[in-house]
Protein backbone atom coordinates (compact mmCIF):
# COMPACT_ATOMS: atom_id res chain seq x y z
CA UNK A 1 0.00 0.00 0.00
CA UNK A 2 1.01 3.58 -0.71
CA UNK A 3 -0.72 5.85 1.79
CA UNK A 4 -0.84 9.56 1.07
CA UNK A 5 -2.32 12.61 2.72
CA UNK A 6 -3.71 15.15 0.31
CA UNK A 7 -5.81 18.27 -0.05
CA UNK A 8 -8.57 18.64 -2.61
CA UNK A 9 -10.97 21.58 -2.85
CA UNK A 10 -9.60 22.87 0.44
CA UNK A 11 -10.24 19.64 2.37
CA UNK A 12 -7.46 17.38 3.70
CA UNK A 13 -7.74 13.62 3.84
CA UNK A 14 -5.96 10.29 3.52
CA UNK A 15 -5.86 8.29 0.34
CA UNK A 16 -4.42 5.23 -1.32
CA UNK A 17 -2.08 6.05 -4.20
CA UNK A 18 -2.75 3.79 -7.15
CA UNK A 19 -0.81 4.76 -10.25
CA UNK A 20 -1.99 8.19 -11.34
CA UNK A 21 -5.03 8.16 -9.06
CA UNK A 22 -5.70 8.74 -5.37
CA UNK A 23 -8.51 6.76 -3.72
CA UNK A 24 -9.94 8.80 -0.80
CA UNK A 25 -10.30 6.82 2.44
CA UNK A 26 -12.70 6.88 5.40
CA UNK A 27 -10.08 7.74 8.00
CA UNK A 28 -9.87 10.43 10.66
CA UNK A 29 -6.26 9.62 11.51
CA UNK A 30 -3.15 7.80 10.41
CA UNK A 31 -3.83 4.61 12.37
CA UNK A 32 -7.23 4.09 10.76
CA UNK A 33 -6.04 4.97 7.27
CA UNK A 34 -4.12 1.75 6.67
CA UNK A 35 -7.29 -0.37 6.92
CA UNK A 36 -9.91 2.19 5.87
CA UNK A 37 -12.43 1.70 3.09
CA UNK A 38 -12.76 4.07 0.14
CA UNK A 39 -14.96 7.09 0.87
CA UNK A 40 -15.33 8.47 -2.65
CA UNK A 41 -14.45 7.71 -6.28
CA UNK A 42 -10.77 7.98 -7.23
CA UNK A 43 -9.29 11.42 -7.90
CA UNK A 44 -6.68 12.20 -10.53
CA UNK A 45 -3.28 12.61 -8.92
CA UNK A 46 -2.66 15.77 -10.91
CA UNK A 47 -5.79 17.33 -9.39
CA UNK A 48 -4.77 16.91 -5.73
CA UNK A 49 -1.96 18.36 -3.65
CA UNK A 50 0.13 15.82 -1.76
CA UNK A 51 1.18 17.01 1.70
CA UNK A 52 3.35 15.44 4.40
CA UNK A 53 1.86 11.97 5.05
CA UNK A 54 1.97 12.59 8.83
CA UNK A 55 0.38 15.94 9.64
CA UNK A 56 2.24 16.68 12.88
CA UNK A 57 4.54 13.89 14.07
CA UNK A 58 4.86 13.45 17.81
CA UNK A 59 8.58 12.99 17.33
CA UNK A 60 10.90 13.64 14.42
CA UNK A 61 14.20 11.91 15.17
CA UNK A 62 17.36 11.86 13.09
CA UNK A 63 20.56 9.87 13.35
CA UNK A 64 23.79 11.63 12.48
CA UNK A 65 26.85 10.38 10.57
CA UNK A 66 25.29 6.98 9.85
CA UNK A 67 27.15 6.33 6.59
CA UNK A 68 30.93 5.89 6.81
CA UNK A 69 31.77 8.15 3.86
CA UNK A 70 29.46 10.86 5.15
CA UNK A 71 31.12 10.59 8.57
CA UNK A 72 34.48 11.18 6.88
CA UNK A 73 33.24 14.36 5.17
CA UNK A 74 31.50 15.66 8.31
CA UNK A 75 34.44 16.33 10.61
CA UNK A 76 34.15 20.09 10.06
CA UNK A 77 30.64 20.39 11.51
CA UNK A 78 29.92 17.43 13.83
CA UNK A 79 31.75 15.16 16.25
CA UNK A 80 32.37 11.96 14.29
CA UNK A 81 34.33 10.13 17.00
CA UNK A 82 33.13 6.71 18.17
CA UNK A 83 30.87 5.86 15.22
CA UNK A 84 29.77 2.74 17.10
CA UNK A 85 27.75 5.06 19.34
CA UNK A 86 24.50 6.23 17.74
CA UNK A 87 24.25 10.03 17.56
CA UNK A 88 20.65 11.29 17.63
CA UNK A 89 18.99 14.70 17.33
CA UNK A 90 15.44 16.06 17.20
CA UNK A 91 13.82 17.97 14.40
CA UNK A 92 10.83 19.95 15.62
CA UNK A 93 7.25 19.08 14.65
CA UNK A 94 7.02 22.55 13.08
CA UNK A 95 9.80 21.54 10.67
CA UNK A 96 7.36 19.15 8.93
CA UNK A 97 7.09 19.92 5.23
CA UNK A 98 5.39 18.38 2.22
CA UNK A 99 7.10 16.48 -0.58
CA UNK A 100 6.81 19.31 -3.13
CA UNK A 101 6.62 22.41 -0.92
CA UNK A 102 9.18 25.23 -0.65
CA UNK A 103 12.07 24.97 1.82
CA UNK A 104 13.13 28.19 3.55
CA UNK A 105 16.61 29.62 3.30
CA UNK A 106 16.81 31.09 6.83
CA UNK A 107 17.08 34.80 7.45
CA UNK A 108 19.77 34.11 10.08
CA UNK A 109 22.21 32.01 8.04
CA UNK A 110 23.34 31.30 4.46
CA UNK A 111 24.67 27.85 5.37
CA UNK A 112 21.68 25.75 4.29
CA UNK A 113 22.56 22.16 3.38
CA UNK A 114 20.68 19.17 1.97
CA UNK A 115 20.64 15.52 3.09
CA UNK A 116 18.66 12.93 1.13
CA UNK A 117 17.46 10.11 3.39
CA UNK A 118 15.27 7.08 3.83
CA UNK A 119 12.53 7.89 6.36
CA UNK A 120 10.79 5.37 8.62
CA UNK A 121 7.25 6.00 9.89
CA UNK A 122 6.32 4.20 13.10
CA UNK A 123 2.97 2.37 13.15
CA UNK A 124 2.78 0.78 16.62
CA UNK A 125 3.85 1.65 20.15
CA UNK A 126 7.27 0.27 21.02
CA UNK A 127 9.37 0.25 24.19
CA UNK A 128 12.43 -1.95 24.76
CA UNK A 129 11.88 -3.48 21.34
CA UNK A 130 14.50 -6.17 20.59
CA UNK A 131 16.33 -5.96 17.30
CA UNK A 132 14.70 -9.16 16.04
CA UNK A 133 11.22 -7.63 16.38
CA UNK A 134 12.00 -4.01 15.50
CA UNK A 135 10.38 -4.06 12.07
CA UNK A 136 7.05 -5.07 13.62
CA UNK A 137 6.46 -1.47 14.70
CA UNK A 138 7.27 0.05 11.29
CA UNK A 139 4.26 1.31 9.33
CA UNK A 140 6.25 2.09 6.22
CA UNK A 141 8.89 4.15 4.46
CA UNK A 142 9.15 7.55 2.76
CA UNK A 143 11.66 9.61 0.84
CA UNK A 144 13.12 12.32 3.06
CA UNK A 145 15.01 15.59 2.92
CA UNK A 146 16.80 16.48 6.17
CA UNK A 147 17.84 20.12 5.79
CA UNK A 148 20.55 21.49 8.06
CA UNK A 149 21.79 24.96 8.94
CA UNK A 150 25.44 24.12 9.44
CA UNK A 151 26.74 27.07 11.46
CA UNK A 152 23.80 26.74 13.89
CA UNK A 153 24.43 22.99 14.01
CA UNK A 154 28.09 23.48 14.89
CA UNK A 155 27.18 25.95 17.64
CA UNK A 156 25.20 23.37 19.66
CA UNK A 157 26.43 19.96 20.79
CA UNK A 158 22.88 18.60 20.53
CA UNK A 159 22.56 19.88 16.92
CA UNK A 160 18.89 20.67 17.61
CA UNK A 161 19.07 24.36 16.66
CA UNK A 162 20.68 23.63 13.31
CA UNK A 163 18.34 20.76 12.52
CA UNK A 164 14.97 22.08 13.66
CA UNK A 165 14.23 25.11 11.48
CA UNK A 166 10.69 25.39 10.09
CA UNK A 167 10.19 23.59 6.72
CA UNK A 168 13.41 21.57 7.15
CA UNK A 169 11.88 18.08 7.61
CA UNK A 170 10.55 17.06 4.21
CA UNK A 171 9.08 13.60 3.68
CA UNK A 172 6.71 11.78 1.35
CA UNK A 173 5.25 11.47 -1.18
CA UNK A 174 3.65 8.33 0.33
CA UNK A 175 4.12 5.95 3.22
CA UNK A 176 5.01 2.74 1.40
CA UNK A 177 4.24 -0.30 3.54
CA UNK A 178 6.99 -2.88 4.08
CA UNK A 179 5.28 -5.55 1.98
CA UNK A 180 5.29 -3.24 -1.03
CA UNK A 181 8.68 -1.62 -0.37
CA UNK A 182 10.47 -4.98 -0.48
CA UNK A 183 14.17 -5.22 0.37
CA UNK A 184 14.77 -1.77 1.82
CA UNK A 185 18.50 -2.31 2.31
CA UNK A 186 19.10 -2.63 -1.44
CA UNK A 187 17.22 0.49 -2.60
CA UNK A 188 19.31 3.30 -4.07
CA UNK A 189 19.03 6.82 -2.64
CA UNK A 190 19.88 9.69 -5.00
CA UNK A 191 19.98 13.45 -4.32
CA UNK A 192 20.13 16.05 -7.08
CA UNK A 193 20.66 19.81 -6.81
CA UNK A 194 19.52 21.64 -9.94
CA UNK A 195 19.78 18.35 -11.82
CA UNK A 196 23.34 17.57 -10.68
CA UNK A 197 23.65 14.30 -8.78
CA UNK A 198 25.29 15.01 -5.42
CA UNK A 199 24.51 11.90 -3.34
CA UNK A 200 24.20 8.19 -4.04
CA UNK A 201 23.89 5.44 -1.43
CA UNK A 202 21.94 2.46 -0.16
CA UNK A 203 20.59 1.63 3.32
CA UNK A 204 22.83 -1.46 3.26
CA UNK A 205 25.73 0.99 3.79
CA UNK A 206 24.37 2.29 7.11
CA UNK A 207 26.63 1.94 10.14
CA UNK A 208 23.52 1.36 12.29
CA UNK A 209 20.69 -0.31 10.39
CA UNK A 210 17.00 0.32 11.03
CA UNK A 211 16.47 -2.50 13.57
CA UNK A 212 19.51 -1.28 15.53
CA UNK A 213 18.12 2.26 15.50
CA UNK A 214 14.71 1.17 16.80
CA UNK A 215 16.24 -1.07 19.48
CA UNK A 216 18.44 1.81 20.66
CA UNK A 217 15.72 4.47 20.68
CA UNK A 218 13.16 2.33 22.49
CA UNK A 219 15.67 1.51 25.20
CA UNK A 220 15.25 5.13 26.27
CA UNK A 221 11.68 6.10 25.37
CA UNK A 222 8.50 4.92 23.70
CA UNK A 223 8.08 5.22 19.96
CA UNK A 224 4.48 5.94 19.02
CA UNK A 225 2.38 5.70 15.86
CA UNK A 226 3.17 8.62 13.59
CA UNK A 227 6.69 9.18 14.89
CA UNK A 228 9.15 9.80 12.05
CA UNK A 229 12.78 8.65 11.88
CA UNK A 230 15.36 10.08 9.46
CA UNK A 231 17.85 7.23 9.10
CA UNK A 232 21.00 9.03 7.93
CA UNK A 233 22.43 10.38 4.69
CA UNK A 234 25.13 9.21 2.26
CA UNK A 235 28.21 11.25 1.38
CA UNK A 236 27.96 14.27 -0.89
CA UNK A 237 26.39 16.99 1.25
CA UNK A 238 27.18 20.60 0.47
CA UNK A 239 29.40 21.03 3.54
CA UNK A 240 31.63 18.22 2.28
CA UNK A 241 32.87 20.25 -0.71
CA UNK A 242 35.82 22.66 -0.62
CA UNK A 243 34.58 25.34 -0.65
CA UNK A 244 31.17 24.31 0.71
CA UNK A 245 28.28 24.38 -1.75
CA UNK A 246 25.44 25.91 0.24
CA UNK A 247 21.94 26.02 -1.17
CA UNK A 248 20.68 29.32 -2.56
CA UNK A 249 17.23 30.72 -3.19
CA UNK A 250 16.05 29.38 -6.52
CA UNK A 251 17.81 26.02 -6.21
CA UNK A 252 15.79 22.82 -6.60
CA UNK A 253 16.58 19.71 -4.55
CA UNK A 254 15.22 16.35 -5.67
CA UNK A 255 15.60 13.13 -3.68
CA UNK A 256 14.71 9.75 -5.20
CA UNK A 257 14.59 6.28 -3.66
CA UNK A 258 13.96 3.21 -5.78
CA UNK A 259 10.39 1.98 -5.34
CA UNK A 260 9.40 4.78 -2.94
CA UNK A 261 9.16 7.69 -5.35
CA UNK A 262 10.68 11.14 -5.14
CA UNK A 263 10.36 14.50 -3.42
CA UNK A 264 11.32 17.81 -5.01
CA UNK A 265 11.59 21.14 -3.22
CA UNK A 266 12.42 24.67 -4.31
CA UNK A 267 14.63 26.73 -1.99
CA UNK A 268 13.11 30.14 -1.27
CA UNK A 269 14.13 33.06 0.91
CA UNK A 270 12.37 32.79 4.25
CA UNK A 271 9.32 35.04 4.07
CA UNK A 272 8.25 37.39 6.83
CA UNK A 273 7.37 34.88 9.55
CA UNK A 274 7.40 36.99 12.72
CA UNK A 275 4.54 35.90 14.94
CA UNK A 276 3.49 36.65 18.50
CA UNK A 277 0.39 34.80 19.63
Amino acid sequence: MRLVRFTYSGVAGYGRLEGDEVVPLEAAGLAQAFTAKPSAPPLRLKDVKLVAPVARPGKILGIGVNYAEHAAESVSFVNTAKPEVQKWFNKQATATNGPYDPVHLPKVSPQLDYEGELVVVIGKHGRHVPRARAMEIVAGFCVGGDYSVRDWQRASQTMIMGKGFDTHAVFGPAIVTPDEAGDIASLEIRTFVNGERRQTGRPSQMIHDIPAQIEHLTAAFTLEPGDVIFTGTPAGVGAGFDPPRWLKAGDTVRVEIDGLGHIENKIVDEPETMRIG
